[in-house]
């Protein structure tokens, strides 16, 4: 459960959650796992992963230069 509640927590620098800059979506308990959806074509998944670490390492330097000065 801590864990989770790590990977979940909106953090101030990146203003995301670890799960989402490393996966590209949201950390979710679910009770069925087996849930039919739309699955997202790979393509789509590494686009929107690409822009999400992208977002997050602008954000990680801009707090890094704020923290030299």
């Amino acid at each position: 459960m801590a864990e989770f509640a790590v990977n979940n927590k909106i953090h101030l620098a990146i203003k995301t959650s670890l799960f989402m800059a490393n996966y590209g979506k949201e950390l979710r308990m679910r009770a069925d796992i087996r849930r039919k959806g739309k699955v997202e074509k790979a393509m789509e998944f590494t686009e929107r992963m690409k822009k999400v670490q992208e977002e997050t390492e602008a954000i990680l330097r801009k707090v890094q230069e704020e923290m030299k000065q």
